[in-house]
């Protein structure tokens, strides 16, 4: 039996929050990482600073007695890589030790999961962050948003305003991706995927 390696037992040093920046993005659904970064740093009291070299809006946390930076994003959600890697390259932190926050679409309003690599089902954020980390290896938290009802496009359905219901049911999930931090940040990332993948 092969021993794990290395990477799957990195801790997070960095969790990116993806969104649009400005206040006609603050309630849309794609904005949905900016939300849980949001979360974090309240809960924590953190202060997010801009911070033009990292082209968006920094802070650090301490969690659990572990520093980690919190980003989000000034550029657009399709020019996300720059931020992410300029950040990632000053602190000299590897893929592996990202988090990257985004909405997904593939899962109902109030469904959390974890990802580590793989594809971005079609997410622009994602893919421009790919491409600019030159590669899929970041870890992922995917916060359900639904699916369209046929009746808006897609980009005018992920840059729409969730339902009271769906807002509240994402609020419960960006609480339980709040409760299972630490051992995402520790690396714990089986026990993590346990509890929030095994609530119903």
């Amino acid at each position: 039996m092969s021993s794990p390696s290395p990477e799957e037992h990195a801790g997070v040093v960095v969790i990116a929050g993806l969104g649009n920046p400005g206040p006609e993005y603050v309630a849309s659904r794609h904005n949905a990482g900016f939300w849980f970064v949001d979360a974090v740093a309240e809960h924590y009291r953190g202060v997010f600073r801009t911070e033009r070299k990292f082209h968006g809006a920094t802070c650090r946390v301490d969690l659990d007695g572990r520093a980690v930076r919190l980003l989000k994003p000034s550029t657009y959600m399709n020019r996300s890589g720059l931020a992410v890697v300029s950040l990632a390259c000053y602190y000299r932190v590897p893929p592996e030790q990202i988090l990257v926050v985004h909405d997904d679409l593939d899962f109902p309003a109030g469904t959390v999961r974890l990802k580590h690599g793989g594809g971005t089902g079609g997410h622009n954020g994602l893919a421009d962050l790919t491409r600019a980390l030159g590669s899929d290896r970041y870890r992922r938290l995917r916060i359900g948003i639904g699916r369209t009802d046929g009746r808006a496009r897609g980009i005018d359905y992920v840059l729409g305003t969730p339902s009271r219901s769906d807002c509240e049911a994402i609020d419960q999930a960006i609480e339980q991706a709040l409760e299972a931090l630490p051992l995402i940040v520790a690396g714990e990332w089986d026990r993590a995927m346990q509890r929030l993948h095994g609530t119903p």
